[in-house]
């Protein structure tokens, strides 16, 4: 398996893979969902916005993680925010998904990003150190449907602490269909 950051030039097998994944768990309309978020993302999302890690084997796109800039207002340290995450279906519970999360948290870490946060399921993020926290330790910018899946990690040798103010994602995240 090779681990690579960015995709300039293939976002569209990005594009389709994270599309598949989701409709596959969550249905079509899931999917679709997170194909326009995915591509949202990928085109209007500044370069120093975004970080895309991919899993390739034999050239095939197997797995992509895509983080984006959270900023809060009264709170000076780099935030960002995963998602979505994918994994093909046909290669699930290999460890493909915690290995990609693992070498895109660490390329975080070595660029200065202070905190990763993370809305999805605490039984598997858990396993990638992510922890539960709540609104009020970390505003999402939108009325989260899920609390218990708001989750969050340091990525510095402190521990994590609140982070203060309200919260601004990247224009692609700029709606409640997604939190």
């Amino acid at each position: 398996m090779e681990l690579s950051t960015g995709c300039k030039g293939k976002e569209q097998e990005v594009i389709d893979l994270l599309a598949a994944t989701f409709a596959v768990s969550e249905g079509a309309e899931e999917g679709a969902l997170i194909g326009d978020l995915t591509r949202n993302l990928l085109v209007t999302t500044a370069d120093s916005d975004i970080h895309v890690f991919t899993a390739r084997e034999e050239r095939a796109l197997i797995g992509a993680i895509i983080f984006s800039r959270l900023t809060y207002d009264q709170d000076d340290r780099t935030v960002f925010l995963l998602g979505p995450v994918g994994v093909a279906t046909n290669r699930q519970g290999a460890g493909i998904g915690q290995n990609l999360l693992g070498y895109g948290i660490a390329a975080l870490r070595k660029n200065g990003v202070d905190v990763a946060v993370t809305y999805g399921d605490p039984n598997f993020y858990s396993k990638v150190g992510f922890r539960p926290i709540t609104e009020k330790f970390a505003r999402a910018p939108f009325k989260l449907k899920f609390p218990k899946g708001w989750l969050g990690q340091s990525l510095t040798d402190g521990k994590m602490t609140p982070l203060n103010g309200p919260s601004r994602c990247v224009e692609a995240f700029d709606s409640p269909d997604y939190w």
